[in-house]
């Protein structure tokens, strides 16, 4: 599957108070979302914005078995920089260039406050693909669509040519989608905003069972707002 978009800026311009972090994090009552509790140490300084994607462990899928693993500078680096040079990847991430332009976009997220966990995505042992795992009610996303209280949102590319175009994005971003619902108790939807123009990437979210909400203008694109809703995921 091509990957969805993504950007530094887009993802990381806002700057949270200690105050706003603590109260996003501890839910909100009127939206019927549990409040309180002691999350896990890690995916941002005080643990709570993302649930330790870190600590999510593998999961079986119908391509194999599929983890998570928090990305590391100094070892994969050179691996996502080749796969965002690749025309078909760019042409959606806008990162060709450089080693230092990937990292550039890697550095805000490791550095910063946890509200977006980039990781590759290791299918039998080897790395193939790169994700974004974010709070969308915490991005500048939140400002086009109605986002509610811990809303969590994925970016993918696939990195090799041999992966897509033959269902493995579809598995993976539902299981991708599956771990964030199971170890983020508190997250009713899982979202998205693929290019519209990148239509083997919508197909594939339809495939994995997010619905279409909406046609949404970004800054940079117009996009499909795919949402899976943890009501519907035995439905869809």
């Amino acid at each position: 599957m091509p990957p969805t978009d993504a950007s530094a800026e887009d993802t990381l311009d806002l700057r949270l108070t200690d105050e706003l972090i603590a109260l996003f994090a501890e839910g909100d009552p009127a939206a019927g979302l549990p409040t309180g509790g002691s999350p896990p140490p890690g995916g941002g300084p005080d643990g709570r914005l993302l649930d330790s994607p870190a600590q999510w462990g593998p999961v079986t899928t119908s391509a194999g078995v599929f983890q998570l693993v928090p990305v590391r500078v100094e070892r994969d680096l050179a691996l996502i920089s080749r796969w965002m040079n690749d025309p078909a990847v760019a042409a959606f991430w806008e990162l060709a260039g450089p080693e230092s332009v990937t990292a550039d976009h890697l550095r805000p997220q490791l550095h910063g406050d946890g509200r977006s966990a980039p990781c590759l995505g290791v299918l039998g042992g080897i790395p193939m693909s790169y994700w974004e795992i974010y709070r969308a009610d915490l991005d500048p996303l939140a400002r086009h669509y109605p986002a509610r209280p811990h809303d969590t949102g994925i970016h993918l590319l696939l990195g090799g040519v041999a992966d897509r175009g033959r269902g493995v994005g579809t598995a993976l971003l539902r299981a991708v989608a599956d771990l964030v619902l199971d170890h983020r108790p508190r997250c009713g939807r899982v979202v998205a905003e693929p290019d519209l123009r990148n239509t083997p990437s919508v197909s594939a979210f339809l495939s994995a069972g997010f619905r279409f909400g909406a046609e949404i203008d970004l800054p940079d694109k117009r996009a499909a707002l795919m949402v899976r809703d943890r009501a519907l995921r035995d439905l869809l």
